[in-house]
């Protein structure tokens, strides 16, 4: 790869003022070949931009609009070379490998390096792994090298980097999950019982073992977890971990499908699977008539929920609610109600979401407003109570109650290895019998008079999470099809494992809908998925695909 780009281009970093205790942006001046002065714009967390105005056609995609800052993904190979060239010009790109040095360490992080050079920040691990003597934390000079197998075909890489795929990724939920079962084999040493995993090609620690078997995926609990893991199979740097080396998962932290013969986790998820093959699915046709529909996005007002990579979950998921609530209004003929509402934009979408919306209302009798005057349990529970009160209504009306379907929108900030929609079911086994609100909880509205105490069978808890679970497969083919990031692992799970607890939701744990599911839309922590929330058109195609979901779910 020698020669493949010059180095006669003249870098000058200058700093912006710091916002938000983030890294100061570094800008270079540099010249394309034709000698015009151009800008470049190195981020935090946001990558490689480059100012537009004086960039030539032939940098640019396909398709992309030369005003403002474009960023790298929207350069042609040859533009991204250049870029590249221009801010980091004591790189050697050599014919097998390019050695990447450290000149910001301010701002470069190993993510996005991946993400500049192989394509795809997911790659972070494998390209940690080619350069095992040197620390996460990046250091001014030290020296980066990236394999051509794993630099992008833009840069002149072979394209055959690692492969994420794994057989198991077209398979539906429950022959998923089997097939992940029948990659362990179990034992016991001097340390106890343990599932026996043999790392296959591509894979990391983090993701393929940790959030794949143990249901924990929040930051904190997979890094803390990795490392035990790690210890106790006798690996000291998880970095260095290769193909076929065998990983010791205690089993005391294996979530229920994974646990072994015999087990009460085993048997409750063996239970699950049978019903929801025996449940049959209630026709509604295309037109969604007679379905009642309730749709939450969660946190807002004085809640923004997760915050990463300068996004943050309320206002961009409370965009994708009111985008599904107008298709279905506009497409069919279902009933649709929202749980909140922002005053000062109404069930209205918008494009640009510039900063957090600061008033919201749960819209019960009289209106909840979230501004923190009551406690942020309050606003929570008031979404199932009001939800309910609008089922209770539909059942009374003489609507079929197995037409009834609660969506609660949400965007986590997981484990940054995690990318993709998860949904969430109410595990049938940490549904309540019975459960009531203390009046301090249902702030003296209408709803919380009426609807504040629910109470389930065994058999529709069961019925509860087969009907969710069916929901969850006909969303994720419908994320598939629209070629929308789906988690790599188990995108369907029953019960969140955070803090040394487990639980589920509370506003599909209490929910009185047929069918109810939790979506996780996003992950903040990741970069891609970050982007993604952060595109109008992103979060447009995404409403449209939860509506094609619920017109699939309602046809036998």
């Amino acid at each position: 790869m020698g020669g493949l780009i010059g180095r006669s281009l003249l870098l000058v970093p200058v700093a912006f003022a710091a916002v938000a205790q983030e890294p100061a942006p570094i800008l270079a001046h540099a010249r394309t070949p034709e000698g015009r002065a151009i800008l470049l714009r190195f981020q935090f967390k946001k990558g490689l931009s480059v100012e537009g105005k004086a960039l030539p056609r032939a940098f640019l995609a396909k398709g992309m609009d030369p005003g403002g800052w474009v960023p790298f993904e929207g350069l042609s190979p040859e533009g991204k070379r250049w870029a590249l060239a221009a801010l980091f010009p004591e790189d050697q790109w050599r014919q097998g490998e390019v050695r990447h040095i450290i000149r910001h360490p301010e701002v470069e992080s190993v993510w996005t390096l991946a993400a500049l050079f192989t394509g795809h920040g997911q790659n972070y691990d494998r390209l940690m792994a080619e350069n095992p003597d040197l620390p996460e934390k990046l250091r001014e000079g030290d020296t980066w090298r990236i394999p051509r197998s794993l630099l992008s075909v833009d840069l002149g890489g072979t394209g055959r980097g690692p492969d994420r795929s794994q057989p198991e990724d077209d398979l539906d939920d429950e022959a998923r999950v089997a097939a992940y079962r029948g990659l362990l084999t179990f034992g016991e040493d001097a340390q106890g019982k343990y599932a026996a995993y043999r790392m296959r090609k591509g894979e990391a620690l983090y993701s393929s073992v940790v959030i794949r078997y143990t249901d924990r995926v929040d930051p904190k609990g997979v890094n803390e977890l990795a490392d035990r893991i790690a210890k106790r199979s006798g690996i000291a740097d998880v970095r260095g971990i290769q193909p076929g080396q065998l990983i010791k998962i205690p089993v005391a932290f294996l979530a229920d499908p994974f646990q072994s013969e015999g087990s009460l986790g085993l048997a409750e998820d063996r239970e699950i699977r049978a019903e929801v093959r025996r449940t049959v699915r209630v026709e509604a046709g295309p037109k969604l008539k007679g379905v009642r529909i309730v749709l939450d996005a969660g946190h807002g007002g004085v809640d923004p929920g997760a915050r990463a990579n300068g996004l943050w979950e309320s206002d961009f998921v409370y965009d994708i609610a009111m985008r599904v609530r107008r298709l279905l209004e506009q497409e069919t003929e279902a009933q649709v109600s929202s749980t909140i509402v922002y005053p000062g934009l109404g069930l209205k979408s918008r494009e640009l979401i510039r900063t957090p919306s600061r008033t919201a209302e749960i819209l019960t009798s009289p209106p909840f407003a979230v501004d923190g005057e009551s406690p942020s349990a309050v606003s929570v529970h008031l979404r199932w109570v009001l939800a309910n009160d609008l089922f209770a209504a539909f059942r009374r009306a003489k609507g079929d109650a197995q037409k009834t379907l609660f969506l609660s929108f949400h965007a986590d900030s997981l484990h940054p290895s995690a990318r993709g929609s998860m949904i969430y079911v109410p595990g049938a086994a940490l549904v309540p019998t019975t459960f009531a609100l203390g009046g301090a909880k249902t702030a003296r509205v209408a709803e919380g008079r009426r609807s504040s105490r629910v109470a389930f069978t065994g058999r529709e808890k069961l019925q509860g999470e087969a009907r969710s679970r069916q929901f969850s497969e006909a969303l994720l083919s419908a994320l598939h099809r629209d070629r929308i990031p789906v988690h790599a692992n188990r995108p369907i799970r029953n019960v969140i494992y955070r803090g040394g607890g487990k639980w589920v939701p509370a506003v599909i744990r209490y929910s009185s809908g047929a069918t109810k599911a939790l979506i996780e839309v996003a992950n903040l922590t990741n970069e891609d998925d970050a982007a993604n929330l952060r595109d109008p058109e992103f979060r447009e195609r995404y409403a449209a695909a939860v509506v094609n979901a619920i017109r699939a779910y309602y046809r036998k």
